[in-house]
């Protein structure tokens, strides 16, 4: 059965809510099986010790990357039409809301999608950290925290399309991207195996990790193409997707329509469940003396409130936009990393638990 009669017999909605499963299954259990976490690849830098998790990191981030400007290369993804690219963009936003993002993950011990993880493995404090990250993401979309929202965005703002394309900004285009992304793979693969002498099986789980993220742009865009119906393309991202979840549980009849987003976030959590049931990594792990629920608290706050601010997470906006070359995706990511190191040296000299 060709894609034109999956989406004939069961509609685009559940055709592309099956693609959201797909890719958040397989980012699920790579990210889990590596410890994927931009948290602890921050961590390692600011201590000056860049080795296993930033390696990790850099090399899905370097696969993500390379798999995209791939597909862009040879015509089989149009980045124009991405929400990253497309719309009007913010870089107050942006910046700011980077910002915020990085301290709060400090705070929680794991961004979004790597809350999400924890959570299928057990760990209760990274599940209600999840929970109220979801709900301050429905409050800065259309709640209390909007007018907030879009007060900031609006200080400064960038035009939609080539003004948000680093490609086009600085001429180089879709071959540059091409070089670029090979020349991050190559700096991936030498820090990798420096790091890492020997292990390919670490290594392949990295560059599933980053390449589902790939995956996920190229279904989106086929699907796209061969639908009757206007389709969004896009791939990870895990903000808008905690909101809609959360809004899903709470009132069906509200909920919006299902879609890529539907199906990524529970798939996300079955493959880290199956990935820590196969390592034996599954365990309850709840509050104890030297965890501070203020922290975990009001730092989910903060990254609920940045990922929307931003427009994305460090997957949705620094590796799913990355991957493009937004700008606004990339001073995202830069503001991430950069609030992330703030909030370290704060805990370090408060003496909190990092």
């Amino acid at each position: 059965m060709n894609l034109a009669s999956l989406l004939e017999t069961w509609g685009d909605s559940n055709v592309l809510l099956m693609a959201g499963a797909l890719v958040g299954f397989i980012f699920g259990f790579a990210a889990q099986r590596t410890r994927f976490c931009a948290r602890a690849a921050v961590i390692e830098c600011c201590e000056g010790q860049a080795g296993d998790r930033f390696s990790v990191w850099w090399l899905a981030f370097a696969a993500c990357l390379l798999g995209v400007q791939v597909l862009v290369f040879a015509g089989w993804l149009k980045p124009a039409d991405a929400r990253y690219i497309a719309p009007m963009g913010s870089i107050s936003g942006a910046l700011l809301g980077g910002l915020f993002f990085g301290a709060g993950m400090i705070l929680t011990r794991g961004c979004a999608s790597r809350l999400l993880i924890l959570s299928a493995n057990g760990n209760l404090r990274a599940l209600l950290s999840g929970l109220v990250f979801a709900v301050t993401v429905q409050a800065s979309i259309a709640g209390w925290l909007a007018p907030i929202r879009q007060g900031i965005a609006s200080w400064w703002t960038v035009d939609g399309g080539p003004s948000r394309d680093l490609l086009q900004i600085s001429g180089i285009g879709p071959t540059g991207g091409l070089l670029l992304a090979l020349l991050a793979m190559v700096t991936a693969f030498y820090f990798f195996f420096k790091t890492h002498p020997r292990r390919w099986t670490l290594a392949l789980g990295a560059l599933v990790a980053g390449l589902s993220i790939a995956l996920g742009w190229g279904l989106t865009q086929v699907i796209a193409a061969q639908s009757f119906e206007a389709v969004q393309i896009q791939s990870l991202s895990f903000s808008s997707g905690s909101a809609e979840m959360l809004m899903r549980a709470l009132s069906s009849s509200t909920s919006p329509s299902l879609g890529f987003d539907a199906g990524l976030l529970p798939a996300t959590f079955l493959g880290s469940l199956l990935g820590a049931l196969v390592g034996g990594d599954f365990k309850f792990e709840g509050f104890k003396t030297e965890n501070k629920l203020g922290h975990y608290l009001v730092g989910a706050i903060l990254m609920g409130f940045g990922a929307v601010l931003a427009g994305g997470c460090t997957v949705g906006a620094g590796m799913t936009g990355g991957s493009l070359f937004s700008l606004t995706a990339w001073l995202t990511l830069i503001a991430i990393w950069l609030g992330a190191g703030l909030a370290w040296r704060i805990n370090r000299r408060m003496g909190w638990p990092i």
